[in-house]
């Protein structure tokens, strides 16, 4: 018993003392995993095992092994790769190849389990062969079209031997790659294990396939004709010793070897001409359908009517490259069919990568149908008429006070007074106006005289009757005045249908077309767009009233109304704008009609140009560039707001708001005044694209000249980050979290 006692109160005093205070579990780890041990050893030769073994120091993890764990060469058969407690397995699936240099490399995949400290930039290699190749060489992949960094691409190296460099379509198609890399968030690649005397050429793809070779052309790609060879040399790069969080102590020097060549650029792109198919249709309206295409095309799908006569029954709408077609359905007698059965023939890539027609038969059906449309219409009219009458009514109640009022006015002043003196006149309610309204209540007159209720009902001449005989006669009264109010309220409700049928519901307003414009505040060098919501038939410019106020005259100006090229419901006001000044457009009701026979309502619209003192201007002057070359204005989200063909070596941009702007360039090589992509089967790169590496701060009545040299800056460094969407990973910050702690404690005491 003593024993149980002294064991309860030994366990009430170690909780006490566990209370007093919380030991803060000592020192943060903020070493990275280090390696004990590998079995084969690190930079073996002649290795036979496909199984690989990685022993640590602590417990490891490995984060994102799928996209960061690369192995040359590519294995076709997925590797099993395995972390547990202290250990990493690698069990490769594919044969071994002989005399082939085998590298493992895990970037910063492998972590501590507890902090996460990353294990930086570790690469496992051993040998089949007699020596272990260990040069290699790094570059980054781009966008061709705006240089982004391309997160995740495949980057693969072809050995070229003697006499192979005219044949590259059969390196690409039909050879895997014998040394893979891939991309980080930057862009950029290292590719390790080459051997310095072999010579090599530089592929990028996005491997959809994942067989390490370009067989589609949904697959984006980068090439170039540079023969590489990898070469190195002692360097010394420097790096920082921190104090703690925010201060360092020194920078020290670190010799390592430098492997060239390591400024590699690849700029990536989808060819044109990509695997076409027919993707899916919509029709969210009777009146419209829409067809979608996986990639674009020359020429319109022929369609042909099943169960309608399909021949010049649409108004198209199609995309620049025809990959989206929107078909308005002009006659009413075919669209408000629910389902139109049609057959579509389009061109098709088929299993040789050829382009070929095929046809299919769709059965279009609408999201709204008709018996839809003609319910939601039938509730819009008894919406309409039943506030049209509510409205009538009330105008009618308003109208009879007035009138009554006015009666009452006139006999006063006659001295035919019909209240008696010291009475006041009572209001009527407005349950009594409505029931004068509609079932006739008493005249003035009536409404002040006195009226006698009825004779009360005689009893029988027996005075002496039972009770039973009286409670009937009471029964039957009170059923008599039940069957008399339902009665009364019956024909009350006849009267007031009766009354409301007799009322004309006028036709509902006009439905007018929806239209858009942009803003009233313009730049002398912009023009005015209406963009309507269904494709015009007719617009008549006589009704289209332009004019300029000054000194508060009104001046006709002449003006340009035109449809917008490639688009059926948008037209584009052109005139001579003055800076500095107010203009009106003034359109007449009808003045534009869609297929529909629908009208636009009458508008006016007040449109003023700002002054030019609100501008700045810009003269980019150009050095070491090509005459074709085309120059764009980026403002800070990335968006082109003026595109400008170089002549002379220079480009000149007028009316620009203030703010901070960005230069990109192309060189229009096929002169058809837009950026065009590459062709690997004819060895065409994409038209090569330029950024200017820093920001245009362009203020109001400022003039700035600005000289650009595309080619001073690497290609890679030239995007600035702040309009660049794919942004580098940050690496996780290893600096005294132990430090960090003290201070803080410090601060708290």
């Amino acid at each position: 018993m003593r024993k149980i006692i002294y064991i309860i109160f030994l366990t009430l005093v170690l909780a006490a003392c566990a209370n007093l205070g919380t030991p803060d579990g000592g020192a943060f780890d903020e070493d990275p995993p280090k390696i004990l041990g590998t079995s084969p050893k690190y930079g073996a030769v002649n290795a036979k095992n496909k199984k690989i073994v990685l022993m640590f120091d602590e417990n490891i993890k490995l984060d994102n092994a799928m996209e960061k764990v690369v192995i040359s060469p590519p294995q076709i058969n997925q590797p099993e790769i395995e972390a547990m407690g202290k250990r990493i397995t690698i069990t490769l699936n594919d044969s071994l190849k002989p005399n082939t240099t085998y590298t493992i490399d895990f970037s910063d995949a492998i972590q501590d389990n507890n902090e996460g400290n990353p294990m930086d930039d570790y690469a496992f290699t051993f040998s089949t062969g007699e020596m272990v190749d260990t040069f290699q060489i790094s570059g980054y992949v781009l966008g061709a079209a705006d240089l982004e960094p391309m997160k995740g691409l495949l980057v693969g190296l072809h050995r070229i031997e003697e006499g192979e460099e005219d044949l590259p379509d059969s390196i690409f198609r039909t050879r895997e790659f014998e040394r893979v890399s891939r991309t980080d968030a930057s862009g950029h690649f290292v590719i390790k294990g080459l051997n310095p005397e072999t010579r090599y050429r530089a592929f990028a793809l996005k491997d959809q396939d994942q067989n390490f070779m370009f067989t589609q052309k949904s697959e984006m790609i980068g090439f170039n004709r540079q023969i590489i060879t990898s070469s190195a040399k002692p360097d010394i790069k420097h790096d920082t010793i921190w104090h703690d969080s925010i201060h360092y102590d020194s920078i020290i020097s670190i010799p390592y070897t430098h492997f060239y060549p390591d400024n590699i650029v690849l700029t990536a792109f989808e060819e044109e001409g990509q695997n076409r198919a027919f993707l899916k249709w919509e029709r969210p309206q009777l009146e419209r359908f829409t067809l979608f295409f996986t990639a674009p095309d020359s020429t319109l799908p022929v369609i042909k009517g099943l169960n309608f006569n399909a021949d010049n029954a649409f108004v198209i709408e199609a995309s620049e490259k025809k990959d989206t077609i929107t078909y308005w359905v002009k006659d009413s007698t075919i669209y408000n069919n629910d389902t139109l059965r049609v057959t579509l023939t389009y061109n098709y890539t088929d299993t040789l990568n050829r382009l070929v027609e095929r046809t299919d038969t769709q059965n279009l059906l609408s999201k709204v149908t008709y018996e839809k449309l003609q319910k939601k219409r039938k509730d819009e009219w008894e919406d309409y008429k039943k506030e049209y009458l509510k409205e009538f009514k009330h105008n009618q109640r308003k109208s009879k006070s007035g009138s009554e009022n006015g009666k009452k006015q006139e006999k006063v002043v006659s001295g035919q007074t019909l209240i008696a003196p010291g009475e006041a006149k009572k209001e009527k309610s407005e349950e009594e106006l409505i029931y004068d309204e509609y079932y006739g209540g008493p005249t003035t007159e009536q409404a002040d005289s006195i009226i006698s209720p009825p004779p009360a009902t005689e009893l029988a001449d027996n005075e002496e009757d039972d009770g039973n005989e009286e409670e009937n006669m009471q029964k039957e009264e009170a059923d008599n005045k039940e069957k008399s109010k339902k009665s009364s309220k019956k024909s009350k409700r006849q009267k007031k249908t009766e009354k409301e049928e007799d009322i004309e519901i006028p036709p509902m307003p006009e439905e007018f077309i929806d239209v858009k414009t942009n803003s009233g505040n313009i730049n002398p060098d912009q023009n005015i767009d209406f963009t309507f919501s269904e494709p015009i038939d007719t617009a008549y410019t006589s009704m289209f009233h332009f004019y300029h106020l000054v000194d508060s005259v009104e001046h006709d100006l002449p003006f340009v109304l035109r449809r917008v090229k490639g688009t059926t419901m948008k037209y584009r006001l052109y005139a001579e704008w003055e800076p500095d000044s107010t203009y009106y457009v003034s359109i007449d009701t009808g003045a534009v009609v869609n297929i529909y026979g629908q009208r636009m309502a009458g508008m006016k619209k007040t449109i003023k140009v700002k002054g030019l003192d609100k501008f700045s201007q810009l003269t980019v002057n150009l050095q070491n560039a090509e005459d074709c070359a085309y120059v764009s204005l980026i403002n800070q989200s990335g968006k082109v707001v003026k595109q400008q063909k170089a002549e002379n070596g220079k480009v000149d941009f007028y009316y620009i708001d203030p703010g901070n702007y960005y230069l990109s360039m192309f060189y229009d090589r096929n002169g058809d005044g837009r950026w065009t992509t590459g062709d690997y089967d004819s060895q065409r790169q994409p038209e090569e694209t330029f950024y200017y590496p820093g920001a245009l701060n362009l203020r109001a009545q400022w003039e700035v000249n600005q000289s650009w040299n595309p080619t001073q800056t690497p290609l890679f460094r030239q995007k600035p980050e702040k309009i660049t969407k794919q942004k580098p990973e940050k690496k996780k910050d290893r600096r005294s979290k132990n430090e960090e702690r003290r201070r803080e404690k410090a601060n708290q005491k």
